[in-house]
């Protein structure tokens, strides 16, 4: 195998993890696919390779100010603790149901980008701050 597909593949997965698109998707799919990994390997090694995309976006986000800490927190700490039960429960699963589940979400995931509908995301209009021109 040439080394092209491993770098194209880390680069996709690392943009669109940054952009907090899901770049384990397509480092899954690669090491599955492509690398013949098993399921439960491939998504442990995702993991190892989340840690430091994770650790940039966060410090790109947060010298931007975007990290609404308050907000984020008690997301982080239940989320955390769902990995850890989830992590448990995974660990004793068959590989070949993992693979379709995870194949599943995927699917419906993708579906769900499709169709749902899209706000504009447009900012709200402060008066306070817009200047009147004096007549």
């Amino acid at each position: 195998m040439s080394v092209f597909l491993p770098i194209l593949a880390g680069f996709l997965a690392g943009i669109f993890g940054a952009m907090g698109l899901g770049g384990g998707s397509v480092l899954i799919i690669y090491l599955t696919v492509f690398a013949g990994v098993k399921q439960l390997a491939a998504q442990g090694i995702n993991l190892i390779f989340f840690l430091p995309t994770a650790a940039v976006a966060v410090f790109v986000y947060s010298k931007k100010r975007i990290i609404k800490w308050r907000t984020i927190l008690p997301v982080m700490i239940f989320g955390a603790i769902g990995t850890l039960v989830t992590g448990f429960w995974v660990g004793n699963l068959n590989s070949e149901l993992v693979k379709k589940l995870f194949g599943i979400v995927i699917v419906f995931y993708g579906l769900y980008e499709l169709f749902a509908q899209k706000s504009t995301n447009k900012p709200p209009t402060n008066h306070h701050n817009i200047r009147k021109k004096r007549m």
